[in-house]
Formats: structure tokens, C-alpha cells, sequence
């Protein structure tokens, strides 16, 4: 498989990933009413998982096969 056909299946995967992490199930399960450092915990979540995102899209851009 070329490089540039990996990466872009990586992407793809990561694309769903987030997906997943920003929908139905698991914002339900981060609904609650307390905090996290005095953050509504809803909010550190989705600031988290966004930070995950932005992560693995560099490793995965940057890295050399």
C-alpha cells in the first residue's frame, strides 16, 4: 500500500473516531452536573477529545513511514 494510501485510511479512521467521540453515547455519558476543576464536566470533555483529535491528525500528518 502506497504512503500516501495509508495516511489517507488513517485520516479516514480518525475522521470516524471523532465522529463516535462527538455524538449520541458519549456526550450522554459527560451530561452530568458537576464540575472538573470548576469546569461542567461536558465541557472538559469535548475541549479534551478535541485536543485528542488535533493530536493524532498531527502525529498522523507529520509522521514519515
Amino acid at each position: 500500500m502506497p504512503k500516501a494510501s495509508r495516511k489517507g485510511a488513517r485520516l479516514v479512521a480518525l475522521f470516524l473516531f471523532g465522529c463516535l467521540l462527538f455524538n449520541f453515547p458519549f456526550l450522554t455519558l459527560f451530561n452530568v452536573r458537576g464540575t472538573l476543576l470548576g469546569v461542567p464536566v461536558i465541557y472538559a470533555y469535548l475541549f479534551v477529545a478535541w485536543v485528542l483529535l488535533v493530536a493524532l491528525v498531527w502525529a498522523i500528518v507529520e509522521r514519515s513511514d
